[in-house]
């Protein structure tokens, strides 16, 4: 696996959780910033040793309400 795609969302109690498609991978954090460093973590304890993506990618979903 060259690529591991991860959805991230905004967590109804605040922060943000990511999801990995297809593994069993699941973190959340306060920021963005920090949710990153965790998504790394993870999947480094997810994957042994040489079967570690080499790229991690982020679909961000972020809700939005506009009011008329």
């Amino acid at each position: 696996m060259t690529e591991l795609l991860f959805l991230v969302e905004e967590s109804a109690e605040g922060g943000w959780t990511a999801r990995a498609m297809g593994e069993s991978i699941y973190t959340d954090a306060d920021t963005l910033e920090e949710l990153r460093e965790n998504i790394k973590d993870a999947v480094l304890c997810h994957f042994e040793e040489g079967s570690v993506p080499r790229m991690i990618r982020l679909h961000v979903v972020k809700e939005e309400i506009v009011a008329l």
